[in-house]
């Protein structure tokens, strides 16, 4: 979910089957991780998102919302969930538990993850802390309060059609993505919430930051709000749809608990960024930051095998230098440099090559992953897990540090 990532098979207006190259104890968000100011808290919009979007929760809808009209879209919404619960989750949960080891780090980060908290929750159920990066900013979370009917069901609509890619082809594509940044939902907030909703988890605060050069954030109070007003976000990429909200709703955090229960709290945040070279500087906030949360699990998929890319060399050598797992598809490390970094890669599914077929950043990295795959024995996969291979077989990679050598 990144930049460069273009349409890999028909183009719109279809779906396109392509998507796009946090910090507290077990109880509670510590102030002392921030910059000593927690910033507004919108979790009344939150609240009322998550009831009218996700179709989740009890909070009351405001006389500016029609009931009927948000009742029609979640009879939809909720058969989504519901066959993704159904169908998807009860095959992927217990086969992704089985891969993961015990003592694994409870902070996850997800490079060019666009809006799936969904695939990170389905990935990493116990995690604690999960930074999500990509293109893709998070929005602004107010319209919801002023907007009318009409608006809302065009809205409702467009929710319900951009939605489908990860409930059900566990993805999103690039033009759906693209669509977020605009219109009177948030629509990377809204996937958010969704996920929250599809795993039984609901969120109790909603705050936006930025980065600062020392990697700590800096979380924007209401009079922070209120003087960005009218600094519109800029686009992380140049071919990117630029957003048309202010730069103040680009990053968020989002913290969640368990329905119904006073915690473990937990912690989503995003991050708007571009992780090309160069725009991600080697000592910049954004890096800086994910060194401050040490070791951490990983995962990336349908990620425009960006990994592959050496313009992205920078945010590769950060997941080589402090993760200790990753879960991925054929977009993950490719298996010389992984080998060289000391780990070691275990295949799931078929992969008879990629399906970027005569676009792939590299045919060499294509050639490794296939004699990968075939040099391993076959194990089954029953699943999805981002990008389908050029035979459109499922797959599935585990990337782990090689166990240390016994002398």
């Amino acid at each position: 979910m990144e930049s460069g990532k273009k349409s890999l098979r028909s183009s719109r207006p279809a779906l396109l089957l392509a998507t796009i190259c946090i910090i507290l104890s077990s109880a509670t968000v510590k102030a002392a991780e921030t910059d000593g100011t927690q910033g507004e808290d919108f979790s009344a919009e939150a609240r009322l998102l998550y009831r009218a979007v996700a179709c989740s929760g009890n909070t009351a809808l405001p006389a500016n919302l029609d009931r009927q009209i948000v009742d029609r879209h979640c009879v939809k919404l909720k058969a989504r969930m519901q066959r993704y619960r159904r169908v998807y989750l009860a095959r992927a949960a217990p086969f992704l538990a089985a891969l993961r080891p015990s003592g694994l780090p409870d902070t996850v980060v997800y490079p060019f993850g666009g809006g799936d908290l969904l695939a990170a929750l389905t990935t990493y159920p116990d995690a604690r802390r999960i930074t999500t990066l990509s293109l893709e900013l998070s929005g602004d979370p107010r319209r919801i309060t002023t907007i009318d009917n009409e608006r809302l069901d065009k809205s409702l609509d467009i929710v319900d059609h951009n939605i489908g890619g990860l409930l059900t082809a566990n993805d999103s594509t690039t033009e759906t993505l693209m669509d977020t940044q605009q219109g009177d939902l948030p629509g990377q907030l809204s996937y958010f919430l969704v996920a929250l909703a599809v795993h039984g988890f609901e969120p109790v605060s909603l705050r936006y930051f930025h980065v600062q050069p020392d990697g700590s954030l800096h979380y924007y109070t209401a009079a922070d709000v209120s003087a960005m007003e009218s600094r519109v976000a800029r686009a992380r990429h140049g071919k990117w749809t630029s957003p048309d909200f202010s730069e103040a709703f680009a990053n968020s955090e989002l913290v969640f608990r368990p329905v119904g229960a006073d915690g473990p709290l937990r912690v989503h945040r995003h991050i708007g960024a571009n992780l090309r070279d160069d725009s991600l500087k080697q000592d910049g906030p954004i890096l800086t930051y994910l060194r401050s949360q040490g070791r951490v699990a990983a995962m990336t998929k349908a990620a425009s095998y960006c990994l592959w890319n050496p313009r992205f060399s920078r945010i590769r050598n950060y997941l080589l230098s402090n993760m200790v797992f990753m879960i991925s598809d054929g977009t993950g490390i490719p298996p010389e440099i992984a080998q060289q970094e000391g780990f070691v890669q275990e295949t799931y599914g078929s992969f008879k090559g990629a399906m970027c077929f005569d676009h792939c950043p590299s045919t060499e990295y294509n050639d490794q992953f296939k004699d990968l795959w075939a040099n391993q024995p076959q194990r089954k996969l029953g699943f999805r897990y981002g990008y389908v291979d050029s035979k459109s077989s499922y797959h599935l990679l585990v990337t782990r540090r090689a166990p240390p050598t016994k002398l």
